[in-house]
């Protein structure tokens, strides 16, 4: 008999199951620990710009400028010149450290009670954060000191410090976190330890190898800081669905009376495929970040693209040989009164499921009306979505010491903590007409033997005081110099980054919708299908928008889970979650639409065969969507605001994609499309058939339950 991919996989899988679990192991330590050994190499300041901001930093970079990491301390007193003192000390404390460079000051604020202190971290900008804590403890000490006076201290180095700790502490929570409460769940959903130790087994060795790959990649492709971050959230999350979609339905024929070797052919042929499908649909749909312009979404396009494939391969090799190996041992550990509510009644039933699709069916279009108005109406504070590069001060909180340093300085000494940096570039530097136009500005730096200017210019006003400088000053004083001057600095990038997105999401929205529309297109043989796929996911990822720009734009809610609206959504959250939501929601739709078709291809009516779809694959959908949800949830209930945006982002989606889509919307928009459902494009119909329905049960081989070869 004719056999798919995914069931010659799982035959093979299980033939040699010493063979596949042997070399998954040696793929996994050789992965892992040759790329722990090479190390990660994060990109540099003009890789992760855009625009006029790359262009400045490239030059810099060129020209072996790099920009020390800056300091502010500013000691503030009640009243006017008290800070004489305390600001001396401070001064004298940070000398001594010998780590500083140009330090500067005291300089006074307006009013008098204020002081701001500058100076520069010697050597790299980098490696500045690893080599401050000297000059944190040196004004720690000032402060302890002077306990009359407040000292507040930011910068590059000191910033970068808080965050490296943060993230690294993050990191351990979410994996201590996610891990944890995923097995848990598992448990409830198998009522056996061995059943839910598995999924999470395999989930974490398929990140363990893709952490390992990625840090060898990370040596030509260069990653931003928080890219790690990203592939364990999508690596763990997909990694344990694939397993779970795959052990639920071994485990349901199993409880239909199938003996061991046929529930696993029909779990390699069925699940398997969905799965291979799924992760086809996910790392295809990532691949359009590339056409993004920005190096950032690449890195996150490799990263889970990699974790992606590892974890997909897992799925349909590994498991099969572990499966064969453990037969009925795959329930030891049962766990008194977990997984045997309902029994067999509960799968033919459907369970909860049956009772919500009854009425779905009965009256499909009040229903298929009423969940697009649910989400359409989650999804209208997305038409007033604001995005930017969220600074330091914004992503730790407003009650952080640096936030609160931060608004403290620039309200004291306006512009100080963001300042425009302009570099200017020219055949000669000190030519008569350069001189003349650098002599406009207060804060020069000229590189003579490098032909190479740097200006700071204050932005009391932020984008719009950018706006004008680029576009009035600059050119009034360079114009006719025959130099290069272009703008970098934290708002300048956050506004050129922001103009590279613009531009960057409409090939990636049309890669992403064209690849979706045309592997559905392939896998179901039906146009239709093809394009209710595309609306039921813009429809999910329009009410994820529409929720996160509620809780963390305009800050409705957002105390409920710890954190506070910050009047803008993270540059980078909307694409990427975009592209992960139409690689994720292709879990669900294949693995639920494939069991609709195979229900079909038996011979019942489309009607009939979208009840026993939704009722046979209620249970995964859901053990595997409250996974994803708790898993994206803790990464919303970290310190920096953008994991909380792509954490609360992708649950929300994730949460009704699995209800309100899976559950009503797409059985009402497929009951009323009725017969036109599987309508297939006359050129498709000469393309072989991928099979949906389960392989013959008596002519196949039988899977090997004992013993081993290779």
């Amino acid at each position: 008999m004719r056999r798919n991919l995914a069931a010659r996989i799982g035959v093979w899988s299980a033939h040699h199951r010493k063979t596949a679990v042997l070399g998954w192991l040696l793929f996994v330590v050789l992965a892992a620990g040759i790329g722990g050994a090479s190390g990660l190499v994060e990109m540099s300041d003009a890789e992760n710009a855009a625009g006029d901001s790359a262009r400045a930093e490239q030059i810099l970079d060129d020209a072996g400028l790099g920009q020390p990491a800056g300091e502010l301390v500013m000691v503030s007193t009640t009243k006017a010149g008290d800070w004489r003192g305390a600001a001396q000390d401070v001064s004298a404390a940070i000398g001594r450290t010998g780590e500083v460079a140009n330090l500067a000051g005291p300089i006074p604020s307006k009013d008098g009670k204020d002081a701001l202190i500058t100076f520069d971290l010697k050597g790299d900008a980098a490696t500045a954060p690893d080599r401050v804590q000297p000059v944190l403890d040196a004004v720690s000490g000032v402060r302890a000191d002077h306990p009359d006076v407040t000292i507040h201290q930011f910068g590059e180095a000191s910033a970068g410090k808080w965050l490296g700790d943060l993230l690294a502490e993050d990191f351990k929570k979410a994996e201590f976190t996610a891990v944890p409460l995923a097995l848990g769940i598992l448990l409830v959903a198998f009522g056996a330890v061995v059943a839910a130790l598995l999924p999470v087994g395999l989930a974490l060795t398929a990140c363990m190898a893709a952490f390992g790959l990625l840090s060898l990649a990370s040596h030509q492709l260069h990653l931003f800081q928080t890219t790690y971050s990203v592939m364990f959230l999508m690596g763990f999350a997909v990694g344990v669905d694939y397993c779970l979609f795959y052990l639920r339905r071994e485990r349901d024929e199993r409880a239909a009376g199938r003996d061991a070797e046929t529930a696993l052919r029909i779990a390699a042929a069925t699940s398997g495929r969905a799965v291979l499908v799924s992760g086809l649909t996910v790392m295809v749909a990532m691949a359009g970040m590339f056409l993004s312009g920005l190096m950032l979404f690449k890195g996150f396009a490799l990263a889970t693209i990699t974790v992606v494939l590892i974890a997909m391969l897992g799925s349909v090799t590994v498991l099969p040989a572990l499966l064969s190996w453990l037969g009925d041992r795959i329930d030891a550990g049962r766990v008194p009164l977990l997984g045997r509510r309902g029994g067999r009644r509960a799968r033919t039933s459907g369970g909860f499921a049956g009772t919500v699709l009854r009425p779905v069916l009965s009256r499909p279009k009040v229903f298929a009306v009423a969940s697009v108005v649910v989400l359409l109406a989650l999804a209208a504070p997305a038409l007033g979505m604001k995005t930017e590069q969220l600074g330091l001060e914004k992503q730790f909180g407003s009650d952080s010491q640096l936030s609160v340093a931060y608004r403290q300085i620039n309200e004291n000494f306006p512009g100080g903590p963001a300042p425009a940096h302009v570099v200017v570039k020219a055949d000669n530097i000190e030519a008569p007409a350069l001189r003349e136009a650098l002599g406009g500005f207060d804060k020069v730096t000229v590189h003579r033997t490098r032909n190479v200017a740097e200006i700071e210019v204050p932005l009391p006003g932020g984008a719009a005081d950018l706006a004008e400088l680029r576009e009035e000053r600059l050119p009034a004083a360079f114009d006719g110099t025959g130099a290069q001057v272009y703008v970098t600095g934290e708002i300048a990038g956050s506004v050129d980054f922001n103009d590279q997105l613009k531009r960057g999401i409409v090939p990636v929205f049309v890669f992403i919708t064209a690849v979706t529309f045309l592997l559905m297109l392939f896998c179901f043989r039906s146009y239709v299908i093809a394009v209710t796929s595309i609306l039921l996911n813009l429809l999910s990822v329009a009410a994820a928008y529409g929720v996160m720009v509620a809780v963390f734009q305009h800050g409705w809610g957002a105390s409920l889970i710890g954190s506070e609206g910050v009047g803008a959504i993270e540059a980078w959250i909307p694409l990427f979650v975009l592209v992960v939501l139409f690689g994720l929601s292709m879990d669900y739709h294949v693995f639920v639409v494939s069991r609709i078709r195979e229900a079909r291809d038996r011979g019942l009516h489309t009607r009939a065969a979208i009840d026993e779809g939704i009722r046979a694959t209620a249970g995964a959908v859901t053990g595997a969507a409250v996974i994803m949800v708790a898993v994206f949830a803790v990464f919303g209930t970290l310190s920096m605001q953008d994991m909380q945006q792509m954490g609360v982002g992708l649950a929300v989606a994730v949460l009704l994609d699995a209800t309100i889509v899976r559950m009503i919307l797409l059985p009402s928009v497929m009951a009323l499309l009725g017969e036109r459902n599987w309508r297939t494009p006359r050129g498709l119909a000469r393309l072989p058939g991928l099979e949906h329905g389960e392989p013959e049960t008596g002519t196949s081989e039988a899977l090997v339950t004992s013993g081993t070869r290779g």
